[in-house]
């Protein structure tokens, strides 16, 4: 699994940092960044959830 931030659509709200701190950061850029491109396994569920409650569908999922 690859995480991806497109960050011509990411407005900075930062859900997916409190989602998921541990794979995703709002840089000094506001912006979000993926700190882990290749999070663990055990870290799946959190990064799905950061995906699907993107208001901005800024976050995507490669398998």
């Amino acid at each position: 699994m690859k995480v991806k931030v497109d960050t011509t659509k990411c407005s900075g709200i930062g859900l997916c940092e409190v989602t998921a701190p541990s794979v995703f950061e709002i840089g000094d850029d506001g912006q979000a960044h993926a700190i882990k491109s290749e999070p663990a396994q055990g870290e799946r569920a959190e990064v799905e959830e950061a995906v699907n409650n993107c208001p901005t569908g800024a976050l995507s999922i490669d398998e």
